[in-house]
């Protein structure tokens, strides 16, 4: 029983890899939102270089 019940839940594992890549909706924001943060701080340090004042 114990040899069937770890070989039904490998299948299932397996299964699940199988299938159709899906996005990492946590790993993709988090690039995200770190490249707007880049993007931001840069061009407030163009910005502050550019201004006469």
């Amino acid at each position: 029983m114990r040899r069937f019940a770890m070989k039904a839940l490998f299948m299932v594992l397996g299964f699940n890899r199988a299938g159709r890549p899906r996005i990492d909706w946590d790993r993709a924001i988090l690039i995200l939102s770190t490249a707007v943060t880049f993007g931001l701080v840069a061009l407030y340090f163009f910005g502050k270089s550019t201004a006469r004042w």
